[in-house]
């Protein structure tokens, strides 16, 4: 930018422009040799461009997205154990939102995640130590929205406000925001099952091994 300061004093002080005041500029460069060998011609349209995702409990992706920092750990991770960078968002996701102001202990951790003790341990205390730095409320960036009181009417940051008064819709349809908000509820309670259902699961799993093991213990007795 010096040269553009410099040819524009140059032309206040003088009255014009000088030669030697000039503003760099690259130049164009034609028949590059090497540009067949970076795009080759092979490029062949595909049959199907827009891919659509099945709509299921099962597909859903967790809304924590790896970083540089998380690659570095699941890296040094995996020489020890079995974790994918999927199965290590997913763990993040769910104590991201298990949590809330205060982050839930290891024993909670272990009732929201599914995985090994010695992994769940590996990615709660690394989990720990990264929500400590952070300097927002969660890991997960999220969109700021108006409190249920009222009291952020006049944050500019704040990106969708409530209506003042109740939503006019059709009278001869059911899509009315007491419907919208049951449909909520219902999602949010179907989720709610299929966490306590993976909770009885780990339950059973365990008394199992339990029971083996207490089995084991009278055959070597």
């Amino acid at each position: 930018e010096h040269h553009l300061q410099r040819a524009i004093s140059a032309q206040q002080v003088y009255g014009e422009k000088r030669d030697n005041m000039v503003i760099p500029v690259p130049e164009a460069e034609s028949n590059i040799a090497y540009y067949e060998s970076i795009y080759p011609g092979e490029f062949k349209m595909p049959k199907q461009l827009i891919h659509i995702q099945p709509f299921s409990l099962d597909a859903e992706q967790p809304d924590y997205d790896l970083d540089s920092e998380d690659e570095i750990f699941v890296n040094k991770l995996k020489k020890r154990m079995d974790i994918s960078p999927l199965q290590f968002e997913e763990m993040i996701d769910r104590l991201e939102k298990g949590s809330g102001q205060q982050p839930v202990g290891l024993q909670e951790a272990k009732l929201l995640l599914k995985e090994d003790d010695e992994l769940i341990r590996e990615v709660y205390e690394y989990w720990i130590k990264k929500r400590k730095n952070c300097r927002g409320p969660s890991l997960i960036p999220a969109v700021k929205q108006e409190k249920r009181d009222g009291s952020s009417t006049n944050d500019p940051y704040v990106a969708f406000r409530r209506r003042t008064e109740k939503m006019q819709t059709r009278k001869n349809r059911k899509n009315d925001e007491a419907s919208y908000e049951k449909m909520l509820k219902l999602r949010r309670d179907l989720s709610r099952a299929v966490t306590i259902l993976e909770m009885i699961k780990r339950r059973e799993k365990s008394k199992r091994e339990l029971l083996h093991l207490t089995l084991e213990i009278m055959e070597k007795r």
